[in-house]
């Protein structure tokens, strides 16, 4: 058990929520147990650095030792803290949204090589990290992200507030309430299968949303309608003009199913996109 009387110093107190981290299986827990004290004391890198050899304030280790326990039952870290960055942007996060991960950021730069002076669509937007960082970091015309959950589409607009990206924000049961066409729609949706949830880390499986994370049956039935109804939505070819693109992110074992959506959907050019652990992670496809 974690010896909860005062410590003497910001390091000490690091070291013994680490260790109890550590002990009960944590991942990261040394890095885990910095981030919570930072976010606590209100610290940086530098400050931790010049202070860590300074004595504790008894309300500052309670506060500390309140999350620790909270990370001890395997909330996540960015729950905690209220915050993960993403493209380089420091995104707000809740339990009603899924926290961004840096896989989705092969996604993001896939878009940002086509959407300038583009229509884009984000669909299943969750905290509208995908939909604000093309905003803030490209060119496109216009940036719209849907999403089924009103508590959802709060965070993004917070977001958007936030890190001052202009984006519009509709409630949509996929596409059900979506008009008008676009040049590029992206993606993460939904893509775990029932079989896999039950394995994947607490910190997922039992703390961020399973609206967010199951994918029907087979983990593909967003992808059926990505494919079908999004390809309704996306501007077609026509008189030599290059039809919309669809980009979406899939499941490390979905990279021959998703394409073949694709191309039974019409679509041409479908490729996949390898993350840094040389995983399948994202599928481009044209009409």
């Amino acid at each position: 058990m974690m010896n909860t009387d005062c410590p003497i110093s910001y390091r000490e107190a690091a070291r013994r929520c680490s260790d109890a981290l550590r002990t009960a299986g944590v991942p990261e827990a040394e890095l885990d147990a910095e981030r919570l004290l930072w976010h606590v004391c209100d610290m940086t890198p530098a400050m931790w650095l010049m202070r860590r050899e300074e004595p504790i304030p008894e309300a500052e280790w309670e506060a500390y030792l309140a999350l620790v326990m909270r990370r001890l039952e395997r909330v996540p870290l960015q729950q905690l803290t209220g915050e993960q960055e993403f493209m380089g942007l420091p995104f707000r996060v809740t339990p009603d949204v899924l926290i961004p991960r840096q896989d989705t950021e092969h996604l993001v730069e896939e878009a940002l090589a086509c959407c300038e002076g583009r229509r884009v669509l984000d669909m299943c937007t969750g905290s509208g990290c995908i939909a604000i960082s093309i905003a803030r970091l490209g060119k496109p015309a216009a940036v719209t992200g849907a999403d089924i959950s009103e508590a959802a589409l709060a965070v993004a607009r917070d977001n958007a507030e936030r890190l001052g990206a202009d984006v519009a924000w509709l409630k949509s049961d996929m596409f059900a309430e979506v008009t008008g066409e676009y040049d590029v729609i992206v993606s993460n949706p939904p893509y775990i299968p029932p079989e896999q949830l039950a394995g994947l880390e607490p910190e997922v499986r039992d703390h961020e949303p399973r609206l967010a994370l199951y994918g029907g049956e087979d983990g593909l039935a967003f992808y059926r309608v990505l494919t079908t109804e999004g390809a309704k939505h996306l501007r077609p070819a026509q008189d030599g003009r290059e039809g919309g693109i669809l980009i979406v992110e899939i499941g490390f074992d979905q990279g021959v199913s998703v394409p073949a959506l694709f191309r039974e959907a019409g679509f041409s050019e479908v490729r996949v996109k390898k993350d840094y652990a040389g995983l399948d992670r994202v599928v481009i496809g044209h009409l």
